[in-house]
Formats: C-alpha cells, structure tokens, sequence
C-alpha cells in the first residue's frame, strides 16, 4: 500500500534503478517477461486468489527467473501469535478473535503452497523452515504489537472490548508464560522458491 512505500522510499538511499508503484497482486501491471526475480515478504497469505496472484507473477517473470516467498508457519510454531490467540479466546469466549490463526498463520501447509504454485505453473518449487526468535522489550509492548497494531484490533474493537483493557489482559497472559522483563518467543516462517 501507498504509506508502506513512502515509508520504504524514506529509508533508501535513491537510486535511479528503483521504481516505487503501488500495483495489485492480482492483476500486477507490467508487460510479460519484465523481471528476473518476484518477491514478497509475508504477504502471499493475504491473496484472495493466491492460484491467481502466482499467475501474475509467473506470467511478468523472465525464463528461468524466481519467485522467492515467505509465509508464517502455523501458530502453534510461532509462540507469541500462538499466546496472544489463546488469551484472547479467554477474553471473549463466545466468540474467540481468529485472526491471526485464520490469515497470517492460515497458510502454512506446505503440500497446500506447493499445489497451488502447481496450479500457476510452476514446476521447481522448493520449501524450507526457517525458524527464528521474536523479542520485544516486554510483554505489554508485545501485545500492544499484535492488539493494536495488526488487523486483529478490528475484530477485538468489533466485539466491544476496551481496546487497552484486552491489550493489558493479553501482556498479562504473555508475562506469565515469557516473564515480566524483556520476552522472546520461537518464530517459524516457510521461505518458498519457486521457478
């Protein structure tokens, strides 16, 4: 989206092999054969139509070119989201905000991805773990990370909640199971080449 570019074009040095455009996944607006390399950092889960979006850029990459891609892995792998998700089904538990267990860590089937690139026409398709650890400063500034500032705010607003009430009940939840000081969590994402 258009802030996230202006934010990127203010932490790079200018230069004139670098173009910024906003453009659709799904409909990506470049001639065919156009680049050597696609990439996208965390976002392939987002794709209404991933099958669609991986067409796209199957069809604006140069021969032998790559498609290189990470998602999340699912939320029990990723400690943090995996908490946040728990406590919050506590907190409204007739009806539990899903989130981050249904999109951001709702795609990390690897026989699913490989499928559905299959689908796009790639054939080369290589899938890797990549694990990694997650620290914040504490456990508030962790859960004020994920209540407040992913689209998971929306569903804990569109139930009612007083925003900071569920964040402080989330960094409550999070300092019991990491500690009270600075927090670290395991992290695993899939990191996806495709040709």
């Amino acid at each position: 989206n258009q802030p996230m570019l202006d934010h990127a074009r203010t932490r790079m040095v200018d230069d004139p092999r670098i173009t910024w455009q906003q453009a659709d996944a799904q409909a990506l607006p470049f001639e065919d054969a156009q680049f050597d390399a696609v990439a996208c950092q965390f976002g392939a889960m987002f794709f209404p139509d991933r099958v669609g979006a991986y067409g796209q850029v199957r069809r604006v990459m140069r021969l032998g070119g790559h498609f290189l891609f990470n998602v999340w892995g699912a939320i029990e792998e990723n400690e943090f989201a995996d908490e946040v998700t728990r406590a919050l089904g506590h907190f409204f538990p007739a009806d539990p905000p899903r989130f981050m267990a249904r999109t951001p860590h709702g795609y990390h089937d690897a026989d699913v991805i490989r499928a559905d690139l299959h689908a796009a026409g790639f054939r080369n398709i290589t899938i890797e773990p990549l694990d990694a650890v997650s620290a914040a400063s504490s456990p508030y500034e962790a859960a004020t990370a994920y209540c407040q500032g992913t689209p998971l705010r929306v569903e804990i607003e569109a139930r009612g909640g007083s925003l900071e009430e569920v964040t402080r009940y989330v960094a409550n939840a999070l300092g019991k199971r990491f500690g009270e000081g600075p927090v670290s969590g395991r992290i695993r994402a899939l990191v996806v080449d495709a040709a």
